[in-house]
């Protein structure tokens, strides 16, 4: 048998082998350091080098050839490529965004940057899968990261309930993809992406058990997005968990599930696209009436946010279902670069949206309320300025990228005919823009409750206000990203 082994191609899988060996680096290092001033100064800055070297690593082995490895387990491609390095610039900010609160409530510790890498690294996973194992084993390990995360705050009830739900949850939505799996592999008799389709083409799969499976399989992957009706746990967990990790949960993860969804549904599943689009039909809708509904309701401000991430999820649904019409399948290409183009849009407005969470937070307090945005302008106007960007481009407002996003799904939907979907999507969207407008009639309006100034590191300033002005030219710029979207995925499908 050894004589039969031939040693996989482990070029492709570069960065994930890095981030691997520094996680294991740093949890020797905190293991055998016991000084907690040194692991401080250490260890935060040795995880944000290794996310950058990640990053580096990505792109010296980027290339437009599709590579893969592991058996076929493991795929090395443009559109992998770019959302990892997205997802690089994603993790880090979320480091910088969190280092001060973290200090401030004693919960800079080892750990929370090792599950950092362990998320990222399950994500980077995910973003590569082209087998169904290696999609649950990425899938696994970040989740379990982001249980671990959410109730890293031992002392605090909210967060550990909020853990609590999420495991639950969250092990539910697993057990469901992976039963769908299990009928997949059955109907097909193979776990690799690219041999179940074809043979779904070549009509050698079972089509009653393929179906059972895709519905299992949807019911997953609308879980890990977070639409209706599988987003039961968004509202508590983004409220109940520390602010770092709810902006951990509401960016980068994102990334993820659409890589995985891309995978799956259209480099699996293409052939029964008519299937998953109706299912992914009735879900966007309900997400997006659903999401925007009940954040009308909400005073915190991170509860709302989670409500308004249903509703985005509910657009980027919209998006996918868009790519094939009956047999007609030439508006995929579109309709798939629209939706990554919305899910990067989406997470550069979130990084921003709960940065300035983490910015009026200090000692003792959470600025996690409406209430804590009064009066911002008059405290500091260049970041009621910035928080104005995100709460504008969230809503779809003219000339942010969240606008361009939007607009774009909806001229991807109209192209594919569903112009009732379209006219039902932009009703509840201008409804949803009362939350919004909501946030900057507080910051400008109203007189502020609390005076303490704004205290955070330079790094931060300059990163949230880096964040704003990226938000604010995509939007005055959007051809770029979206030539970049479309050329990764030219190169990929």
């Amino acid at each position: 048998m050894l004589q039969n082994f031939i040693a996989p191609d482990l070029t492709p899988a570069l960065p994930e082998i890095f981030l691997l060996s520094m996680a294991c680096a740093i949890l020797l290092l905190s293991a055998f350091t016991h000084r907690t001033r040194l692991i401080a100064a250490l260890i935060g800055p040795l995880t944000q080098l290794t996310l950058v070297g990640c990053a580096v690593l990505t792109y010296l082995t980027m290339d437009t050839q599709t590579v893969l490895t592991f058996s076929n387990m493991f795929v090395d491609d443009l559109l992998g490529d770019f959302l990892k390095l997205i997802l690089m610039v994603a993790v880090t900010t979320v480091l910088v965004y969190s280092r001060d609160y973290l200090a401030v409530r004693n919960l800079e510790k080892p750990e929370f940057y090792l599950l950092v890498l362990f998320a990222t690294l399950g994500m980077m996973v995910m973003i590569s899968a082209s087998h169904l194992i290696t999609v649950y084993l990425g899938l696994e390990l970040l989740s379990l990261s982001l249980y671990a995360l959410v109730a890293i705050d031992r002392d605090s009830s909210r967060a550990t309930e909020a853990a609590m739900k999420y495991f639950i949850l969250g092990a539910l939505a697993s057990g469901l993809l992976l039963y769908g799996m299990s009928m997949i592999y059955g109907a097909t008799g193979t776990l690799e992406i690219g041999g179940i389709a074809q043979a779904i083409d070549n009509h050698a799969a079972n089509s009653g058990l393929m179906i059972f499976g895709l519905v299992f399989l949807v019911a997953g992957i609308g879980f890990k997005l977070g639409a209706v009706p599988f987003h039961m746990w968004i509202p508590d967990v983004y409220q109940g968990a520390p602010t770092p990790m709810t902006l951990l949960i509401g960016s980068a993860p994102k990334l993820a599930a659409f890589a995985m969804t891309l995978r799956l549904l259209v480099y699996g599943l293409f052939d029964l696209a008519g299937h998953w689009q109706a299912m992914f039909m009735i879900m966007a809708v309900l997400s997006i009436a659903l999401g925007n509904l009940a954040a009308i309701a909400q005073t915190n401000l991170k509860r709302m946010l989670g409500y308004s991430t249903i509703s985005h999820m509910g657009f980027l649904l919209l998006a996918l279902m868009s790519g094939v019409v009956g047999d007609d399948k030439h508006f995929a290409l579109n309709a798939y670069s629209v939706a990554m183009y919305y899910v990067v849009a989406y997470v550069m407005m979130s990084l921003g949206s709960f940065g300035m969470i983490l910015l009026l937070s200090r000692a003792g307090h959470e600025a996690e309320n409406l209430d804590d945005f009064k009066g911002l302008n008059k405290r500091s106007p260049w970041f009621a300025a910035m928080m104005m960007i995100f709460m504008l481009s969230m809503a779809g407002i003219p000339f942010f990228v969240g606008f361009f996003a939007k607009f774009s799904v909806l001229l991807a939907a109209v192209d594919a005919g569903y112009l009732s979907l379209v006219i039902f999507a932009v009703i509840f969207s201008l409804i949803g823009a009362f939350y919004y407008l909501r946030v900057i009639k507080l910051m400008y309006f109203d007189p502020p409750i609390d005076t303490a100034p704004i205290e955070a590191r330079l790094d931060m300033r300059v990163l949230l206000s880096a964040n704003g002005i990226g938000v604010a030219l995509f939007g005055l710029f959007p051809n770029m990203l979206m030539a970049l979207c479309t050329a990764t995925l030219i190169h990929s499908m």
